[in-house]
């Protein structure tokens, strides 16, 4: 009984993890460090957004603790409902008390019986292109995303961190033939100039390496190469996106860069895994940069490496390369390598081998611990992603 609760636990565990992974990676940039919700997301799903100065906030001694109402001054409707009619200033329901430092709101509305139902608040300096930047992100809302994207790409520098990170979202959010093309005419000095600023967060860096690699020439190749160079800047989440530029725009020379990193196991996890990702990259969105059989062969560099292994072995198994059946399969017996998670991947990239000794393999593994076998062999049918696995050397 107890086995049996076990094994339903590790599957209900595993089929978790195989949904939050296809929601993750589906049309998603494939090195932005921020997705989720955007405020034109927002506004979409709100009844109406107004912008504003809150004034006259009152305590209704009545009404319970922090109860009352308080007046929304409106300089801008972002989102117009018919209840608002012509008026200029709202009563909300809330108490919100308010200070002299002329912050304005964002205040987004449901509508119910009736009534307007503030659910959410902004607050915005003064100063900030909140307002034209809400509204031209409307006014593009339903246009080609790759046009959408160069709307949003004027406003990742944005001095408003709130417009700036909304815009990063944006191209998160956005899959990479979304703006493959797009990208090629972006303005590459303006690019190499962000990531020249000591001010630009880290977690940018490889947005922007990334985009640099398509429209960028010899020098900002060089300025990509400094930044992976730098140990500070290799400490950043951005390190693949800066392959990926710096191979995009030298072939040879970025990928024989990566090729280094994936060798040499003295090198920190996160490094040798930001290699494994631009090598991700070029196989699935950009093969025709570097041959597949050189990614492989870099890929396997780190099947000797026990904390990376069953990264490396996955990949492996996705792409169909059954080549390298003899080495997978000879990880089984290593003590390095006798870890859950590595067993695991090995038997996975058995499962899927069409290899007559990877058969062989699961055959007298299912011998010794049919359990696993079977757990495994569910995962497998669980997965998302049911297309055939392609055959090797294609």
């Amino acid at each position: 009984m107890a086995s049996m609760l076990y094994r339903c636990f590790v599957l209900a565990t595993l089929v978790i993890a195989v949904a939050a992974a296809a929601v993750s990676c589906s049309a998603a940039c494939p090195f932005c460090s921020m997705q989720g919700q955007t405020l034109t997301g927002d506004i979409n799903q709100a009844s109406m957004v107004l912008y504003g100065t809150l004034a006259n906030a009152k305590l209704d001694p009545n009404a319970g603790l922090g109860q009352g109402t308080t007046d929304l001054r409106i300089e801008s409707v972002i989102k117009k409902h018919e209840i608002l009619g012509d008026q200029k200033v709202v009563t909300l329901p809330r108490y919100v008390p308010t200070d002299k430092d002329n912050t304005k709101f964002l205040i987004f509305c449901d509508v119910f019986k009736g009534k307007i139902d503030p659910y959410r608040g902004v607050p915005v300096k003064a100063t900030s292109d909140i307002v034209k930047y809400l509204q031209g992100a409307i006014a593009v809302k339903d246009k080609p995303i790759a046009e959408r994207l160069k709307f949003f790409f004027d406003y990742l520098d944005n001095a408003d961190i709130e417009i700036a990170n909304d815009a990063y979202k944006e191209f998160g959010n956005a899959g990479y033939n979304d703006y493959r093309d797009m990208a090629k005419r972006l303005p590459a000095a303006k690019i190499a100039k962000w990531l020249a600023d000591p001010d630009t967060p880290s977690f940018r860096y490889g947005l922007y390496a990334y985009l640099l690699g398509h429209c960028g020439t010899e020098n900002d190749a060089q300025l990509l190469r400094k930044m992976l160079d730098d140990p500070d800047k290799r400490l950043s989440s951005g390190v693949d996106g800066m392959l990926a530029g710096y191979t995009l725009l030298k072939p040879k020379e970025g990928w024989q860069y990566s090729r280094g990193l994936l060798k040499d196991s003295s090198k920190e996890f996160m490094i040798r895994y930001a290699a494994l990702r631009a090598a991700r990259f070029f196989w699935e969105s950009r093969p025709d940069v570097i041959d597949k059989k050189e990614l492989v062969e870099g890929v396997s560099l780190l099947l000797d490496q026990s904390d990376v292994a069953d990264l490396a072995i996955e990949d492996l198994r996705k792409w169909g390369r059954w080549e390298v059946c003899d080495r997978v399969l000879g990880l089984y017996g290593k003590s390095s390598h006798d870890v859950p998670i590595v067993k695991r991947a090995i038997l996975r990239y058995a499962l899927s081998c069409t290899d007559k000794k990877a058969k062989a393999f699961v055959d007298g593994l299912r011998q010794k611990d049919p359990e696993m076998v079977k757990d495994v062999e569910e995962l497998l049918k669980l997965e998302t992603n049911t297309a055939p696995v392609p055959p090797a050397n294609k």
